[in-house]
């Protein structure tokens, strides 16, 4: 899918979160338990409902 990979980045999932703390703010995948960064990669990505409709949006031809 030669889309997907235009947004498929960690920051795209439904399992990435953003943890604010004292020592600053860190990234994490909820589904891996791993510290990751917006622009990773992993192959478990689940784009957003969101990126999902943009994704679609995108593959319908002009009308």
């Amino acid at each position: 899918m030669e889309e997907a990979n235009a947004f498929h980045c960690c920051a795209t999932c439904i399992h990435f979160r953003v943890e604010k703390g004292a020592s600053g703010v860190s990234y994490r995948c909820s589904r891996l338990t791993y510290e990751t960064r917006p622009d990773y990669r992993f192959e478990c990505w689940t784009p957003t409902e969101r990126v999902r409709r943009l994704m679609e949006a995108r593959q319908k031809p002009a009308e």
